[in-house]
C-alpha cells in the first residue's frame, strides 16, 4: 500500500510544479510584452519657466513687501522705488508740453502777421506799377523828366523785392507749423513723447508680478540702487511645470510627441502625474555641453548618449503636491501599439 501512495505523492508533486512552471512562464511572457509596451528612465528632473524680475528704471528702493520663498500672485507689489525723481521728471515734461503748444500758437499768429504784411506789400506794389504807367506816359508826353520816370521804375522794383521777402517769410512761419498728423506739431509731438515717457517711467516705479509663483534668490533690500535690465531675483512661474527625462538613444524607440506618460517625483514617491511627451530635443546632452566629446582620438569608448525629452505634466496639482525646480523623477513613456496616441499640445 505504501508504494502506492509514494506515486500518488510524486504525482502531485509534477502536478505543481508543473503549473508553478507554467505560471512562471505566462507571468513572464505577460511581463515581457507590458516591458515591450513602454520606456522608463529615472535620469528625469522637473523644470518650469522661470522669470527673471529687473528694474524698468533706475532708482533707489524704498519698499520690499514680500519675501523669498513667498508665493506671489499676477499684479502683487514685489518693490517700489522713491518716486519723487519720477514725479519731477513728470512736472517738467508737462511745462515742456505747454510750452510747446504756446509756441506753436505764437508761430500761428506769426503766419497771420506775415500774410498781412504781404497783402499790404502787395498793394504797395499795385500802387508803385500804377505810379510808373502814368510817370512812363508824361514822360513819352514830355511832361516829366526821364530821371522821373527811373525814380518811378525803382520804387517798383523795391515793392517787388519787398513782396517776394514777405512770401518767403510766410513761408517759413508756415514750416514752423506744419503738423505731422492732425493739427500737432512736431515740437508739440516731441514734448508728448517726452511726457509719455516720464508718466511709464512713474509707472515702473512700482514692480508688480506679472505671473504667479514663487519668489526665489531674493536678495533686495530698502536703499539699494537699482538699474535698468539688472536682474534682482526670479519667479518660478505656478503651474508651468515639465519634466526633462534623458533617455538612453537606444531607449527612444516609440518615444514621440503625443504619447502619453506616468511621472513620480522621488518627493512624493506615492503619487503618481500624469502627462504626455511633448518634444524631443535635436541632439544629446553631451552635445550641447560646453565641453562636448571629442571622439576623434585614440581613446574613444563607445558610450550610449541620453537624448532629453519634454514631458508635459497634464495633472499638476500645486496645493496638494507642489513640485520644485531640480526635483528628481522617473518617467515611463508607453510606445507600445497599445498605447493612446494624445494629441500634440
Amino acid at each position: 500500500m505504501s508504494q502506492p501512495r509514494s506515486g500518488v505523492r510524486r504525482g502531485v508533486h509534477i502536478g505543481v510544479g508543473a503549473l508553478v512552471a507554467v505560471a512562471l512562464t505566462g507571468g513572464g511572457y505577460a511581463y515581457w510584452r507590458e516591458s515591450a509596451t513602454r520606456q522608463s528612465t529615472d535620469d528625469a528632473y522637473v523644470n518650469a519657466r522661470i522669470v527673471q524680475v529687473s528694474s524698468l528704471v533706475m532708482g533707489q528702493v524704498v519698499d520690499v513687501p514680500v519675501h523669498d520663498n513667498q508665493y506671489v500672485h499676477k499684479g502683487d507689489v514685489l518693490f517700489a522705488l522713491d518716486r519723487r525723481p519720477f514725479e519731477a521728471a513728470v512736472a517738467q515734461a508737462e511745462g515742456k508740453l505747454r510750452q510747446a503748444e504756446q509756441g506753436m500758437q505764437a508761430d500761428t499768429s506769426e503766419v497771420a502777421a506775415a500774410e498781412a504784411d504781404v497783402a499790404r506789400m502787395r498793394a504797395d506794389l499795385a500802387n508803385a506799377e500804377s505810379n510808373l504807367q502814368r510817370t512812363r506816359e508824361l514822360v513819352a508826353s514830355r511832361f516829366m523828366s526821364k530821371q522821373t520816370l527811373d525814380d518811378a521804375q525803382a520804387r517798383v522794383d523795391s515793392a517787388r523785392a519787398a513782396v517776394n521777402a514777405g512770401q518767403a517769410r510766410v513761408a517759413k512761419a508756415r514750416a514752423a507749423i506744419a503738423t505731422v498728423s492732425g493739427s500737432v506739431t512736431p515740437a508739440v509731438r516731441v514734448a508728448q513723447a517726452d511726457l509719455d515717457k516720464a508718466r511709464l517711467d512713474l509707472e515702473h516705479a512700482v514692480m508688480r508680478a506679472h505671473e504667479d509663483g514663487w519668489i526665489t534668490r531674493l536678495d533686495l533690500t530698502p536703499g539699494t540702487v537699482v538699474t535698468p535690465g539688472n536682474p534682482l531675483f526670479a519667479i518660478v512661474v505656478g503651474r508651468s511645470f515639465w519634466v526633462d527625462a534623458n533617455f538612453k538613444e537606444t531607449e527612444l524607440g516609440g518615444v514621440r510627441p503625443g504619447r502619453p506618460a506616468t511621472i513620480v517625483v522621488d518627493m512624493y514617491p506615492d503619487h503618481v502625474f500624469r502627462g504626455h511627451v511633448e518634444s524631443l530635443a535635436g541632439g544629446t546632452g553631451a552635445a550641447f555641453s560646453l565641453l562636448p566629446p571629442q571622439n576623434a582620438n585614440g581613446n574613444w569608448v563607445k558610450v550610449a548618449q541620453r537624448v532629453p525629452v519634454r514631458v508635459a505634466i497634464d495633472d499638476p496639482d500645486d496645493a496638494a503636491y507642489p513640485l520644485r525646480v531640480g526635483a528628481t523623477a522617473t518617467v515611463t513613456v508607453r510606445v507600445g501599439t497599445g498605447a493612446t496616441n494624445l494629441s500634440q499640445h
